[in-house]
């Protein structure tokens, strides 16, 4: 198989994970955008150069993730292994909750793909791909497919990897779709491997992410997750989260900010992790009780604000004095992203 293009260009958005209740399994597309480009060159060695943010701290060799998940791609899709160079302008926070890591690999699988010359018609491809080399579908789905996204895996897992969740254990309750063993004959009512249902996020949804000045790996913060957790926990969780869909349409019939801040309740990850980063529980907590429908956002630091309309100056007056003057943290206000990775050749 033969390159289509000399050079592709791919643009990945950030992403939120959990938005309060959806615990690896909820995501949603910001428009903050990292932008690569990936140019062939002559020969087997590569070069990278990388803008904003992460200048100062990304690897500029093969260890680069754009660059390892690119060429585990190009060996998938039966195309030569080939010098590259990458060039990377990054505005997604790194290490801060916002998706950083799933971007990286969404934008290495999605710039073989274009040099394969396929298109939109592969984006369950880089879904699928991306998942698998992630461990986990929450932040990848919504950057491949934009808005809001419900993610899930119809393999379960008998043993939790350590290096992902060292606190947790299986239930050892195996769900009937898995158990062939018993049911040899049954109808598969789905193919294995990971899934997800993206959902419409209406117009006048707004976000805005508050980042801090620090950052928190998502290893660290899974490592503060508890074996069990009450069943009052769990069933609060479950009724929470089988709201966000409505909640974030904004078609519910109802009191849309009311919807979206019983909506982003949590009861199972956030407090746990809560001493991690002391200071973005506080402003999440102090902004929830002024009525905000905030969660910490993916593993955090960063916090999450969810509101029906444009309350940016509310906002601002609200928690300037104590965390926006300080100039520890800092506000975005990124539309919803409804269009996912973009991606395709580029004219040298």
């Amino acid at each position: 198989m033969k390159f289509a293009a000399d050079a592709v260009r791919v643009t990945v958005p950030a992403t939120s994970a959990n938005l309060g209740p959806g615990f690896d399994a909820v995501g949603l597309a910001l428009d903050v955008r990292d932008e690569l480009t990936f140019t062939l060159s002559p020969s087997l060695e590569s070069s990278i150069e990388i803008h904003g943010e992460g200048e100062n701290t990304l690897p500029r060799d093969e260890s680069h993730l754009v660059m390892r998940t690119f060429r585990r791609t190009l060996d998938e899709l039966g195309l030569p292994q080939a010098g590259v160079k990458l060039v990377a302008n990054n505005t997604i926070p790194q290490e801060r909750g916002m998706g950083s890591s799933a971007e990286a690999i969404v934008a290495g699988v999605s710039a073989a793909v274009a040099f394969a010359g396929y298109g939109d018609e592969e984006r369950d491809f880089i879904f699928d791909l991306a998942a698998h080399i992630e461990g986990h579908p929450d932040n990848v789905a919504p950057a491949v497919y934009g808005g809001m996204t419900v993610s899930w895996d119809f393999e379960p897992k008998t043993e939790v990897p350590l290096v992902d969740a060292p606190n947790a254990k299986p239930s050892g309750v195996v769900p009937v779709e898995a158990d062939r063993a018993i049911f040899p004959d049954a109808a598969e009512p789905f193919k294995g491997g990971y899934h997800t249902v993206n959902y419409p996020v209406g117009e006048k949804i707004n976000a805005w992410v508050f980042v801090p000045d620090f950052k928190l790996s998502t290893e660290e913060a899974r490592k503060a997750l508890p074996y069990e957790v009450p069943r009052a926990d769990a069933l609060f969780n479950v009724s929470r989260v089988a709201l966000l869909p409505a909640a974030l349409s904004g078609v519910s019939g109802r009191d849309t900010n009311s919807l979206l801040f019983s909506a982003t309740g949590d009861t199972l990850h956030q407090h746990y992790r809560s001493s991690l980063m002391p200071g973005s529980w506080e402003l999440m907590t102090f902004l929830r009780a002024h009525g905000y429908a905030s969660t910490i956002s993916g593993a955090g630091p960063c916090v999450l604000v969810l509101h029906e309309g444009d309350a940016t100056e509310a906002i601002t007056d609200l928690i300037h004095d104590q965390w926006l003057a300080g100039g520890r943290w800092r506000m975005l206000h990124p539309a919803i992203d409804r269009k996912g990775v973009q991606f395709g050749p580029m004219e040298l």
